[in-house]
């Protein structure tokens, strides 16, 4: 049996963890150690929150860059300084050029933006299935790339944004991952949550049982492209710059592939792959420098991906999360 209890006290455990190895690291560490941490954190909070989307419900959206773009670029642009817009972008509107904001409430703009295009297009794409939804959202990702591109006087198009404030730092990161695993790990083990893996399981049964079945694929799009947008604008603070190419369908597949190494519904899984792959591509990225041998990382990814589709489907933890985690225990029995 799951004591109830535990995984509070095991999520307690592990963002207090968190803050004390957020600590060290940046009092012990190097600037470039510092950046691969947060890169893992980022990578995180969007695999994470992928999964909310993709694996509690079974739905297969490949549009997470896309709404990480429109919180990068909204980020961007409300905490761009008022003196270098007309610089770096004279024919923006005059309405935008004095709007000033920090970088909390504006991180917070940018993932309530994405949630509410998440919103929008959910109306309409959410009635399809499958590969069918997973090919919509692959379309709307190239419609958001298309209107960056185009909207020069807002996003200097192709260039892109550059010259931003480096507001993100670690504590920043860890605060955000911190509050996505929480976020995540209350659905998960709540009524919702039940829901939700229910109808990923069997959609019939689950609305026979009064299931609201578009209703809860909408909450799984919109929260989920809540923590997206507010990974792209730790992203793009943390980069310093923005520009449409960086949200790509190889971005798609990487988060896909963190999502089903780690198990599709497991939130421990979807974490620990993610810090994987940064590694990986991380430890690959002296041979693309030094000596211009690239696609190594992508690579290794995909042969991880084969790997466990081949020899365990379900990924490292299946839908669930590890037993000590849980605190699984076998009942006691009398004399």
């Amino acid at each position: 049996m799951i004591n109830s209890k535990r995984p509070l006290y095991s999520l307690g455990i592990f963002i207090t963890a968190l803050a004390l190895c957020a600590f060290c690291v940046d009092s012990f560490t190097n600037d470039y150690f510092i950046a691969i941490v947060c890169f893992a954190g980022i990578n995180i909070v969007l695999a994470v929150s992928l999964n909310l989307t993709n694996g509690f419900t079974g739905l297969f959206s490949l549009g997470h860059p896309a709404f990480m773009a429109i919180g990068g670029y909204t980020t961007a642009l409300l905490t761009f300084s008022p003196d270098k817009k007309p610089l770096f972008l004279p024919d923006l509107p005059l309405w935008m050029v004095p709007i000033h904001v920090p970088f909390f409430p504006a991180l917070v703009a940018g993932g309530c933006l994405a949630s509410l295009v998440a919103l929008l297009i959910g109306s309409s794409v959410l009635r399809l299935k499958g590969h069918y939804l997973a090919v919509a959202t692959m379309g709307f990702l190239i419609i958001v790339q298309v209107l960056l591109n185009n909207s020069e006087s807002v996003t200097r198009g192709p260039l892109g944004l550059n010259g931003l404030e480096d507001f993100t730092n670690l504590y920043w990161v860890a605060a955000w991952v911190a509050f996505t695993i929480y976020f995540c790990w209350k659905i998960k083990f709540s009524s919702l949550g039940r829901a939700m893996l229910a109808m990923r399981e069997d959609e019939m049964a689950a609305n026979s049982l009064g299931v609201d079945l578009f209703a809860m694929r909408n909450f799984a799009l919109v929260s989920g492209a809540f923590f997206a947008g507010i990974a792209g604008g730790l992203w793009a603070h943390l980069i310093t710059a923005v520009t449409p190419g960086s949200f790509s369908l190889i971005m798609s597949f990487n988060l896909v592939v963190m999502v089903v190494v780690g198990g599709t519904g497991s939130i421990t899984g979807s974490a620990l792959a993610a810090v994987f792959f940064t590694l990986i591509n991380e430890a690959f990225r002296p041979l693309e420098e030094n000596f211009g041998i690239y696609g190594v990382g992508e690579i290794v990814t995909s042969l991880v991906l084969i790997s466990i589709l081949i020899f365990r489907p379900s990924g490292m933890f299946g839908s669930s999360e590890p037993g000590f985690i849980l605190g699984r225990h076998k009942p006691q029995t009398g004399n």
